[in-house]
């Protein structure tokens, strides 16, 4: 959608996180490199030989039990899935994240016409911080209010959605919610608000 319609038809912007404003595989690659670091260190296992199978196994498969299946391809303790854990939600990561461009373009736009934008995220609350701490926001994050959805209802139960509804006084009718997949869409649909699925921007 054209981002001056895009503009002028809503008042006010509740956007996700991942694979919405930025690549979600930016955050756990980065993640899987400093695990199969970490397991070089460690346990003296080829760091490259890990980061491939597990670069693999999310490019066919996604995350889910990708710590199970590295663990029993390179026959890893369960007690490693703790370090794993950790750095998903805390890791320092060797680069910045970076937003597509077109969205650092539409955010600009929407925060230089004046429009109220959100950031309404689901996921483990530590985890999503810490991606927001290391993204390259150039300048707009301080025009942009956060909430994390497993701190108000979790995803698709709409009650996140009407909480900044009701929190910022919006009309349901003048702002949109951008997602990227069914269970936005539901929540959305739910909460009576309209929806954009991010790759239609």
């Amino acid at each position: 959608m054209d981002h001056e319609a895009l503009t002028a038809r809503y008042q006010a912007f509740i956007f996700e996180l991942g694979d919405v404003l930025y690549p979600e595989k930016d955050y756990l690659l980065q993640v899987y490199y400093l695990f199969a670091q970490f397991m070089e260190y460690t346990l003296q296992i080829d760091a490259q030989e890990i980061l491939s199978f597990m670069q693999q196994e999310y490019q066919e498969h996604g995350a889910l039990d990708i710590f199970e299946k590295t663990k029993a391809k390179f026959h890893i303790e369960d007690q490693y899935q703790l370090n794993f854990d950790l750095l998903n939600r805390n890791a320092k990561l060797p680069l910045k994240l970076l937003m597509y461009p077109e969205r650092i373009s539409l955010l600009k736009n929407l925060i230089h016409s004046g429009k109220q934008v959100f950031l309404l995220t689901a996921g483990n609350p530590e985890q999503q911080l810490n991606k927001l701490r290391q993204l390259e926001w150039e300048g707009l994050a301080q025009h942009i209010k956060v909430y994390f959805t497993d701190e108000i209802a979790l995803k698709p139960n709409p009650e996140a959605i009407q909480f900044v509804l009701q929190a910022h006084d919006l009309q349901s009718d003048e702002t949109v919610f951008v997602g990227r997949d069914i269970a936005d869409e539901n929540m959305a649909a739910a909460a009576g608000v309209n929806f954009l699925k991010a790759d239609k921007l």
